[in-house]
């Protein structure tokens, strides 16, 4: 029997079948990765994926960096093209292939927990034995006047990315609202695309939550240098209107008043958890689950960036956004619909191309981490890390261009092997070196 039931079967009559399979609210990375992990671990039974954006899901880190890029470069006369495609998560014959039902441009509209379906706003009724939460995050909304003017856009959707570079194509003078990843990376492509940039940012440094204060600077530094101007510890207060009624300036908390006939914001994002708390399940700044990502109802679960789960590696709870928690989690949630009961623990890793920086971060920094550069930082040409150790044990790191020291630390992190601030310190040192030292077995 499919996992769609029409509105007027009863829920008695559905729950004498063997299995009413999995629902899956969502079609990003997170909802395509518990699909996929749930077939491939040998799960028979109905899946179905509710995806809210037509077309075959994609990939969304992309969007402000690779396909942005694609999307500016690709017209033979300099000035833009149109043929640049998303990347898709999986193609269109995986679905046929693995029996897993895709409902796109479909919306759920309520969750009757006792009854366990998912009511969607065509009308359609899902019946589930389990639920999985994979509905993401959307752009947090600047309470700003004038933010309804034509010109101002954000960047989460394909459409959005579309839209801007269409928009590039005339663009002369760019304003980002917002110096966190997605800012940047949208500000270093405009940038390259030959726009005068300029990125207000309230807080005192970029990508302040995520990265350590010393490495925060230095990307300052180094995007000032590339020709960027960005506006440290000043938001934005307001947008003007021109002549022609679209933005025309964007006016920041110090009164100053920057030129703008393109404007993208990008303040972050907020857990797409209001279907889930309608259904009476804990939010707390996202989805609330266990260790096992379960939520206060033993049947549904929530993961990737709407759901707030207790990180090992935080201390607490916490909310990730990125693409390895939202895989990570779906092949945790799999395991458990299937049985298994290890807790959720896996090592975070992020990572952020931001023109000629390539970005990677092993583990999660803390404000008050002892940090040590090692490589060389010069922003002409960098290649370095940052090691961050509490109570002197090596506890996270922050690589720039450095791709060797990243895949170790995550190695060794995740292992939970102690390299101390010494040893690290020490003449000849590397992470490769020192992971492939503590596990390879001793010559006889």
């Amino acid at each position: 029997m499919s996992a769609q039931q029409s509105q007027n079967q009863s829920p008695s009559a559905a729950a004498d079948q063997e299995t009413r399979g999995v629902v899956i609210i969502g079609g990003g990375q997170a909802g395509l990765q518990a699909a996929a992990s749930l077939r491939s671990e040998g799960f028979t039974g109905e899946v179905t994926i509710v995806a809210e954006e037509p077309g075959l899901p994609y990939q969304r880190p992309p969007l402000s960096k690779d396909y942005l890029k694609a999307r500016l470069t690709d017209g033979a006369d300099g000035v833009g093209g149109t043929s640049a495609s998303p990347l898709p998560l999986r193609g269109e014959a995986f679905f046929a292939d693995q029996s897993i039902t895709l409902l796109t441009g479909r919306t759920a509209v309520a969750v009757d927990r006792p009854s366990q379906t998912v009511a969607l706003a065509d009308g359609t009724v899902l019946v589930y034995d389990s639920l999985v939460f994979a509905t993401g995050a959307r752009n947090r909304e600047l309470p700003t006047p004038g933010i309804d003017l034509p010109g101002i856009h954000g960047l989460r959707t394909l459409e959005d990315a579309e839209l801007l570079g269409a928009a590039l194509d005339t663009a002369r003078n760019v304003v980002v609202v917002g110096a966190g990843f997605i800012g940047l990376e949208f500000a270093t492509a405009a940038l390259a695309r030959g726009c005068r940039v300029t990125v207000l940012e309230f807080a005192p440094r970029p990508m302040g939550r995520a990265l350590t204060p010393l490495l925060g600077d230095w990307f300052a530094g180094a995007h000032r240098d590339l020709g960027l101007d960005l506006r440290l510890n000043e938001g934005i207060a307001s947008f003007e209107a021109g002549d022609d009624g679209r933005v025309a300036f964007a006016v920041s908390t110090t009164g100053d008043r920057y030129p703008a006939d393109l404007v993208v914001a990008g303040v972050g994002v907020q857990p797409n958890d209001h279907l889930a708390a309608e259904a009476g399940l804990e939010t707390a700044n996202g989805i609330v689950v266990d260790a096992h990502l379960r939520t206060i109802d033993p049947n549904i679960y929530a993961i990737g960036d709407c759901a707030a789960f207790p990180c090992v590696h935080a201390g607490g709870p916490f909310r990730l956004e990125s693409v390895q928690n939202a895989t990570d989690h779906a092949r945790h949630v799999a395991g458990v619909i299937l049985g298994a009961d290890a807790p959720y623990a896996e090592l975070p890793w992020f990572w952020s191309t931001q023109g000629p920086f390539r970005l990677q971060m092993a583990n999660i920094v803390r404000a008050d981490d002892e940090t040590v550069v090692v490589g060389d930082p010069d922003p002409a040409s960098p290649t370095f890390s940052v090691f961050c150790f509490r109570d002197g044990i090596l506890a996270a790191v922050e690589s720039v261009n450095m791709p060797s020291d990243h895949l170790s630390a995550r190695k060794i992190l995740a292992a939970g092997i102690q390299i101390t601030r010494e040893e690290a310190l020490s003449e000849g040192f590397s992470l490769r070196a020192a992971y492939k030292e503590r596990t390879q077995p001793a010559a006889v």
